[in-house]
């Protein structure tokens, strides 16, 4: 299969995600902003890949025990690093911007960021398959990218977002709030990542 069909295929969840979670909104957000965040979502991608890579290598230095280590890098390397760049994409671009009029709208965008970020790794898990992939398999490996990782980015984002808004209206227990959002966040998806990597052995 060609690249383009595969990065439609990639890209379709987040989109299907997006419309349903848009539709929710009562009061809607700018094209402009919602195209914003999605778009700086999906440049983090690659920036977690990177960053990924880096904390492995450095892991795999510190000569731990193999369950440790597979602990550390699947809630450390992996999750916490991608929360944090989805939440980054929000705090930087979102949380001082004129356009955000409530605080609910914060969840929004952080799902937005996650559909963009989660959209990058899609596709590039199909292009991981390119050579050998068939159009029924490629069908199947979206349907459960729809309903498993795609949703668990969406919701994961959605309770960093939900504890941001608290922050709003209790300022001093700010940090407080944003640490607890993320700190669930985290755990939520290294529990997810921890079943994946245990069903597949």
């Amino acid at each position: 299969m060609n690249y383009i069909i595969l990065t439609l295929f990639g890209i379709s969840p987040s989109i299907v995600w997006l419309f349903y979670y848009l539709r929710k909104d009562v009061h809607p957000e700018s094209n402009r902003m919602i195209l914003k965040i999605f778009f700086y979502g999906m440049l983090m991608a690659p920036v977690a890949a990177l960053i990924e890579i880096g904390i492995d290598k450095g892991l795999n230095l510190l000569k731990l025990p193999f369950f440790l280590l597979v602990v550390l890098d699947i809630f450390i390397g992996v999750a916490l690093v991608e929360e944090w760049l989805k939440y980054f994409v929000v705090k930087f671009a979102v949380l001082r911007h004129p356009e955000l009029d409530e605080p609910i709208d914060i969840m929004l965008y952080m799902i937005i960021s996650a559909l963009g970020f989660v959209a990058v790794e899609n596709i590039l898990l199909l292009f991981s398959f390119k050579s050998f992939i068939q159009f029924s398999q490629t069908v199947g490996l979206t349907s459960g990218r729809f309903i498993s990782a795609t949703l668990l980015h969406a919701l994961t984002s959605a309770t960093i977002g939900y504890f941001l808004a608290l922050s709003i209206f209790e300022s001093k227990k700010r940090k407080r709030f944003i640490f607890a959002g993320l700190v669930i966040a985290v755990v939520l998806h290294g529990f997810y990542n921890f079943f994946i990597m245990l069903t597949r052995g």
